[in-house]
Formats: structure tokens, C-alpha cells, sequence
């Protein structure tokens, strides 16, 4: 596993560089600027980017936003102290594939790199309330019932690989279909449902007690 990490702390970014080092993770590059860690993540292709949400000139979400406009399908990872539902939700829906807080523990932070590489996205634990209450405040009980009255068999059983944070190549192989046709089906479940992104619609399922619980930590 390589890993781009983009943070502004210096003592941080040293700190986690070594410890992933320790565990045999190659950190490819380790810079403290956003605008430096779009052209390195470029020209070194990692597996994963460790990204800070706050940092001066250019933050976590501004780089997100470049790195997808640049057409990189890395996945990303925030790394961050802040636990304000709005970073959260904005995060994700920007294409971040997971949210994590700098104080988990070394190993919780391993196990989440694997999961991502997985094609999953992790939530921090102490994050899916949150999530959840934002879903909830977003959707109403009326539009919710109706929402998953309005799923084909088919789609309830994509729903369910989303709620356990797989991508779209994973549940095509897991079914035996093509992308394209997992794709269609996403975008007919977030219609019907009313949400905006697959991590809403996997919550959502989760909330309701239909599928299992979206990956965490």
C-alpha cells in the first residue's frame, strides 16, 4: 500500500509517516500544502490519500474538489480533528471515501486504509450518528416509506452491498453484471430514495433496520 499525505502540521505528518512506515505502509510523499499534494498526486498515482480537512490556502475539501477535476479516482481519506456534521457531509459528498478523526487508535486507522483499498468507505464510529441525525433531518418519514416501497428487488440488493460500503466494480463482480448496469441501479436508488449521494442511501437502509451497517472502524 502507498500513501500520498497531504497535512499542514508538521509534527503530525512526521509522527503518522513513521508509524505507518513501522506497520509497512510506503508513504510515497509527505507534504504540508494542498497545491503540492494535487501534482504530487499525479505524478506518483498512491493507492490512497491521507488528507487534512483544514489547512491555510487551499484546504482538505478545495483539494478534493481539484484532485476530482484533475480526473484522479484515488481515493481519499480525511484525516481530521473536526467533528462537525457539515465537514462530514461535505466530505462525502464530494467523493471523499472515508471520514476519520486524527485520535483513533493506530490500528483502527490501519484496518480503515484496508477497507478503502477494498473499495469501501469508512465512517468514523463516533461520525455515523451524526450522519445519520443529517439523513433524518433530510428525508421525511412519508417520502422514506415510499422511497423503499418504490425498490425493485434487484435494486434492495444493491442497496444492501452500499450500506456495507462496497464500490460499483465490487458489487458487479459479487452479482455477476457489468458496472454500467450496477451504476444504473445506483442512480435509480438515489431517485427513488430522495438522497443525494450512496452513502445517504446506505445509512438510510441501515436506519431503517434493512441491511447491514455502513463500515467503520
Amino acid at each position: 500500500m502507498r500513501i500520498l499525505l497531504i497535512d499542514d502540521h508538521t509534527l503530525f505528518r512526521m509522527g503518522l509517516e513513521e508509524l505507518l512506515e513501522r506497520r509497512g505502509i510506503e508513504v510515497a510523499a509527505s507534504v504540508g500544502d494542498g497545491y503540492e499534494g494535487c501534482r504530487l498526486a499525479a505524478e506518483l498515482n498512491p493507492d490512497v490519500i491521507l488528507l487534512d480537512l483544514r489547512m491555510p490556502d487551499m484546504d482538505g475539501l478545495a483539494v478534493l474538489n481539484r484532485l476530482r477535476t484533475m480526473g484522479l479516482t484515488i481515493p481519499v481519506v480525511m484525516l481530521t480533528t473536526s467533528s462537525e456534521e457539515r465537514d462530514l457531509v461535505q466530505s462525502l459528498r464530494s467523493g471523499a471515501k472515508g471520514y476519520l478523526l486524527k485520535d483513533m487508535e493506530p490500528d483502527a486507522l490501519l484496518s480503515s486504509l484496508r477497507e478503502i483499498l477494498l473499495g469501501k468507505t469508512v465512517v468514523a464510529s463516533d461520525m455515523t450518528a451524526v450522519l445519520a441525525r443529517v439523513v433524518q433531518g433530510d428525508v421525511s418519514a412519508v417520502r422514506l416509506q415510499s422511497g423503499f416501497g418504490e425498490l425493485t428487488p434487484r435494486e434492495m440488493e444493491i442497496l444492501c452491498h452500499l450500506a456495507e460500503g462496497q464500490s460499483n466494480k465490487v458489487i458487479a463482480r459479487e452479482l455477476g453484471i457489468s458496472d454500467g448496469t450496477v451504476k444504473l441501479h445506483v442512480k435509480s436508488i438515489l431517485r427513488k430514495l430522495r438522497v443525494h449521494s450512496r452513502v445517504e442511501a446506505a445509512v438510510l437502509a441501515v436506519e431503517q433496520g434493512l441491511c447491514h451497517k455502513v463500515s467503520t472502524p
